[in-house]
């Protein structure tokens, strides 16, 4: 018999709505359209260095549409370029790329899926210049991948936290507080721009526009004299004052990306409180951005891009990351994503909308 084409899926970084709903579009096109057999890959990429996987059948991806998180696991700390050995003082970092290449072969693997952020996709970027076949789907809430206008995930991320924001208005307005609601997003600020937009924040904050304190104050004041008692402030996690850092949590040196950010809201509303008088309160929103079902637009996204993705599979198009411009699916050579980071412009028309009405940044 004629040995099947066999294609690996992984999915890794941080987890977030609509992952296994591309998991089960690359599936079923896979099996359906094209006759494929089909390995999941756990763990992320560890699941590439300790060899670990299991076959994906038609029924195992049955279902599976509004599941939050990844049935497949991931990872946020394995690189096999440096992948992390040993603990504490005996931490070291060993390449480990060529095992995962043999492993892929003795798998016969014929090609690969990776849904993940840009680590994940700058690393398979790497492994594709190695000689491994390879398409990305784009995988984040921070939605700051390049190539692509949104990524799915985003659209969840950004639901939750404007929930979040709608829930702080009442006790706000109750108790007449600076209420600070702190939300994920890395270094980039898309998700503190749209569900601040989306929640009616009176004071948005985001990394790409470094913020003064006293500009922060003087608004809240203002609001009160107007009779404005209460104001709404969310600010990105990665935000930071004018000449000051970020605000760290934590180190994870295992990590390829060690920096943990967070708590910038608890730092600004010690601040607020002191020069303004007003009490303020923090709320993190933290991981309930990542869990849970996904939106619709997500479910619909997810699809899109799992099943686009086997086109360029079957059209042998590897290298290639799928995404969204406007209204149109493309495909992103994976050189570009491994680029880093998309932030945004300051020039972005959602910030100039906000302005409009009278919202502020800030500065």
């Amino acid at each position: 018999m004629k040995k099947k084409p066999r294609l690996a899926i992984l999915t890794g970084g941080g987890d977030c709505p609509g992952i296994n709903a591309v998991i089960r579009a690359v599936t079923k096109k896979a099996i359906l359209d094209q006759g494929m057999e089909v390995i999941g890959i756990a763990d992320g990429y560890h699941g590439l260095v300790k060899n670990r996987y299991r076959k994906l059948r038609y029924n195992d991806v049955s279902g599976i549409l509004t599941l939050g998180g990844t049935i497949l696991g991931t990872s946020k700390v394995a690189n096999p370029y440096r992948y992390p050995v040993g603990q504490g003082k005996n931490l070291r970092f060993s390449d480990l790329s060529r095992r995962v290449i043999n492993n892929l072969r003795r798998l016969k693997v014929d090609c690969m899926v990776c849904i993940g952020g840009d680590g994940t996709l700058g690393i398979a970027y790497q492994l594709f210049k190695d000689g491994v076949a390879i398409v990305g789907v784009p995988k984040t809430i921070d939605n700051d991948i390049r190539g692509t206008d949104v990524t799915f995930g985003f659209n969840s991320a950004v639901t939750i936290a404007t929930e979040g924001i709608d829930r702080v208005h009442t006790t706000a307005q109750s108790h007449h507080r600076i209420m600070i609601v702190e939300v994920m997003g890395h270094q980039a600020g898309w998700v503190a721009l749209h569900s601040g937009v989306a929640g009616g924040g009176d004071i948005i904050l985001i990394p790409e526009i470094p913020y003064d304190v006293e500009v922060i104050a003087q608004r809240v004041k203002e609001r009160n004299r107007k009779g404005k008692r209460f104001s709404i402030v969310v600010i990105a996690e990665g935000a930071r004052p004018q000449g000051g850092n970020v605000a760290i949590q934590r180190i994870v040196q295992e990590s390829a990306d060690a920096v943990r950010l967070g708590g910038i809201g608890f730092i600004l509303g010690e601040q607020l409180e002191r020069i303004t008088g007003l009490q303020t309160r923090t709320v993190v929103m933290g991981h309930l951005q990542r869990g849970g079902s996904p939106t619709a637009f997500d479910r619909v996204l997810a699809t899109e891009l799992g099943t686009t993705a086997m086109e360029l599979v079957e059209k042998r198009k590897f290298g290639q990351m799928v995404g969204l411009s406007g209204a149109r699916l493309v495909n992103v050579p994976l050189k570009i994503v491994a680029q880093g980071p998309r932030l945004v412009p300051l020039n972005h028309r959602l910030i100039s909308s906000a302005r409009s009405v009278g919202t502020c940044f800030g500065a």
